[in-house]
């Protein structure tokens, strides 16, 4: 039997990688999120993905999404993001509540919509996308770290819970990886500062690099679980310390 993986913010990035390597490991692939006339395209070019419009902030759409399903054996909880680098005392509580709705409240609500249909396939996958940022806390980053703390405390005390259960509970916490929309999101739409992140770093991760992570945590025997896979490039030692050449 197919089994089938469900991929949340699947319309860019690690979501859209994640969604194409798992087709390409023989899963029926449910790629989710808002911007249904990418994943329309996406699932255009391959047959094995199937697009559902999903907005992770809205218990009506998530609860759709799981009544759309047959069954669920891989989740991985991949909506999320960054909006500005203001420091705590400048901090705009629109965006510290925004990055909470979508990282932490929009993966416990598909979580908790889909854990029931994990655990009856008998051999089920949660898998979190955070982020070093859950990890180390660094200056300007306290809306975005706070939410990634919470994520992965939620991915914690998930596989404390489901002990016992046929599912497996794993985080993927990526370092430095360059998107077309991470830091451009992040910066508000300013090109020239999402540059400059990235700016001569000697190739940082791609989001295929961190799909190709996925994908072998959730391939592993069904007895072996990945509790959490730390991938960084090998320019980033730790949050403040990156190697750039001129």
């Amino acid at each position: 039997m197919t089994r089938t993986a469900v991929v949340t913010g699947a319309s860019s990035g690690i979501g859209e990688a994640t969604a194409r390597r798992l087709a390409a490991e023989g899963f029926e692939v449910v790629a989710a999120a808002r911007r249904r006339e990418r994943l329309d395209k996406l699932a255009a070019e391959i047959p094995a993905i199937r697009p559902v419009t999903l907005d992770v902030t809205s218990e009506e759409s998530v609860a759709e999404l799981a009544a759309s399903l047959e069954r669920c054996d891989v989740l991985v909880n991949n909506a999320g993001g960054a909006v500005g680098l203001e420091p705590v005392a400048e901090a705009l509580v629109d965006d510290w509540r925004g990055m909470y709705e979508v990282n932490v409240l929009g993966s416990l609500r598909v979580t908790k919509a889909l854990l029931p249909k994990l655990i009856a396939s008998g051999d089920g996958v949660l898998l979190m996308l955070t982020s070093t940022a859950g990890l180390v806390s660094y200056e300007g980053g306290g809306g975005y770290c706070a939410a990634k703390h919470a994520q992965t405390s939620m991915t914690e005390t998930l596989r404390l819970e489901l002990c016992g259960e046929p599912v497996r509970v794993i985080e993927i916490a990526p370092g430095m990886v360059q998107t077309e929309e991470f830091a451009l999101t992040r910066f508000r739409g300013d090109a020239e500062r999402a540059r400059q992140v990235y700016q001569g770093v000697p190739d940082p991760l791609t989001a295929d690099d961190v799909a190709d992570a996925i994908a072998w945590t959730v391939t592993r025997p069904s007895h072996v679980n990945i509790d959490r896979l730390v991938i960084r490039p090998r320019a980033q030692a730790a949050q403040h310390k990156v190697h750039r050449v001129s």
